[in-house]
């Protein structure tokens, strides 16, 4: 299969204020290695790299994927 990840990415729209996306490293150990804040309305464009395995992400928020478009928790949030 080869590096078919280096060529996955992901957008990420932020609805409220403060939603928090960290990057974390692959390998042996799991860690941190970027964190990024996004107010409403923002928007990021991610990429998975030989560095990044995984997204996470703290706060409402659509991610969009080449699989299709995913909503986070609106935590009890109505509308």
């Amino acid at each position: 299969m080869g590096d078919s990840w280096a060529s996955e990415y992901v957008i990420i729209k932020a609805l409220e204020n403060g939603v928090t996306i960290m990057g974390l490293t692959r390998g042996r150990e799991t860690k941190f290695h970027h964190t990024e804040k996004l107010d409403r309305g923002e928007i990021m464009v991610a990429q998975f790299t030989e560095h990044t395995a995984a997204i996470k992400i703290r706060g409402r928020a659509e991610v969009y994927t080449r699989h299709g478009m995913i909503c986070t928790e609106n935590h009890g949030i109505q509308g």
